[in-house]
């Protein structure tokens, strides 16, 4: 219930900012009736994304589920391709963040630092 409740709020909120845009009217069974068409499909994509992990023997939904769902619709399917990139590469930099604070917490040093810490040594033998 309080799903399909939010669901009714943001359609009523995305038909306000239409009816500003476009300058048009929309009926609150219109809005109404939008929103139930969109709760219905959502569990349709979600027993259907249920049964391509099943059929692909996992339990876990994955992008390449969502992409198939959307392959219909190009635009839609360009979008979620482009988002699961930028997410894919934004996981990857924060991995990179987490072993940088995990080897320096234990005073491990990057390849990069230990070559430099080797030249400051020799550096300071030779002086």
């Amino acid at each position: 219930q309080r799903l399909k409740a939010a669901v009714h709020y943001t359609v009523g909120c995305l038909c306000q900012e239409v009816e500003e845009d476009k300058d048009v009217q929309f009926s609150k069974q219109s809005i109404a009736a939008i929103s139930e068409i969109t709760f219905r499909q959502c569990e349709i994509f979600a027993k259907d994304l249920e049964m391509f992990a099943r059929h692909a023997k996992r339990t876990t939904v994955t992008t390449e589920d969502v992409k198939l769902l959307a392959r219909r619709s190009n635009s839609l399917l360009k979008y979620i391709t482009q988002k699961s990139e930028e997410l894919a590469t934004s996981n990857m930099e924060q991995k990179e963040k987490k072993k940088k604070k995990s080897s320096a917490a234990k005073g491990e040093r990057i390849p990069g630092e230990q070559e430099a810490a080797v030249t400051e040594n020799a550096d300071s033998n030779m002086a």
